[in-house]
């Protein structure tokens, strides 16, 4: 990255972050879904204090910082880091949503389907671990999308003159499903599936237009360097990913966070990842709707219009 980028990037952070834009901390219920997003991304030290809070909240609850650094083998540093990396401002406040966080396990919640899918599974046991992994998948999004950002980014792509969406393989189909909502309701999107020609419609963005990325790794070299031609164009840009702190969040305006389910061999992880891009994507596009209503309405029931015909009985 060029000097002059990291200063404009600087400087547009900034100004995405300042005022009334600062994400209030993690409710308690979002606690669990926090550290399975952000784990992967941790440091193995740090890795052990996430997975010590998430899986005794009571336990930790009565601890001092020394006393989860002793009990995880870790500094009181690492401690206030892990903390602050979920969303606390301190330690303090970390035990406080740990404390509520138990108090709700206390409350009768049923135990946890494991989502572990063998080879000799029968069908309706498969079904049972599905149903349950996209639920977790889709509350876990949920409890982590930081509705500042979301705001801010339904509020770019409302007032755009154009969006390109950009997006490889599963997350592809995602970019595809949100321009089509887009093209929907009266607004000018492209998800160029190429990657060459994702790059070509990026040099001729400008201020006034947004592009977004989708990928969950948030490291895919062939949606992250459109972004970055974008945003080098002075184009609003917006990251969906699944790791908060990738690289195509180095160009990103605005950051929304998917839920990062754990891979197994009978379900790869673009099938779950998929699910939670689809969320954010609904509830962008559901916001752009509501801020756009008196135009979108009307757009959105000559789309249906010109469609019915085909959805009528006896139509070929």
């Amino acid at each position: 990255m060029t000097q002059d980028v990291k200063e404009i990037f600087a400087d547009r952070r900034r100004t995405s972050t300042s005022g009334n834009s600062v994400a209030a901390p993690p409710a308690p219920a979002a606690l669990a879904a926090k550290v399975r997003t952000l784990a992967p991304s941790m440091t193995r030290s740090m890795q052990r204090v996430a997975e010590a809070v998430a899986g005794d909240p009571a336990g930790c609850a009565a601890l001092t910082v020394t006393g989860l650094a002793g009990l995880t083998g870790t500094s009181e540093a690492t401690v206030v880091r892990t903390a602050r990396l979920l969303g606390y401002p301190g330690y303090r406040d970390l035990r406080l949503a740990l404390a509520g966080l138990a108090a709700q396990q206390e409350s009768g919640r049923a135990p946890a389907i494991t989502t572990d899918i063998a080879v000799d599974d029968p069908i309706a046991d498969v079904v049972a671990k599905l149903a349950h992994d996209e639920q977790q998948t889709l509350a876990d999004t949920a409890a982590g999308l930081d509705t500042v950002q979301l705001g801010a980014a339904v509020a770019a792509l409302a007032g755009a003159r154009r969006t390109d969406v950009y997006g490889i393989g599963a997350s592809g189909l995602v970019a595809q499903d949100l321009t089509q909502k887009l093209l929907r309701i009266g607004l000018i999107a492209h998800a160029p599936g190429d990657p060459h020609l994702a790059v070509t419609n990026a040099v001729q963005l400008r201020a006034g237009d947004v592009a977004i990325a989708i990928t969950h790794s948030g490291s895919t070299g062939d949606v992250i360097e459109p972004l970055r031609v974008a945003f080098e164009r002075g184009a609003t840009t917006i990251a969906v990913t699944g790791r908060p702190d990738g690289p195509v969040t180095q160009y990103a305006d605005h950051v929304l966070t998917t839920s990062t389910a754990r891979e197994s061999e009978l379900r790869p992880a673009a099938m779950s990842s998929r699910t939670s891009q689809l969320l954010v994507v609904d509830c962008l596009f559901v916001g752009i709707a509501q801020r756009t209503y008196e135009s979108a309405a009307p757009a959105l029931s000559a789309s249906y219009e010109a469609l019915a015909h085909r959805h009528r009985s006896g139509s070929r």
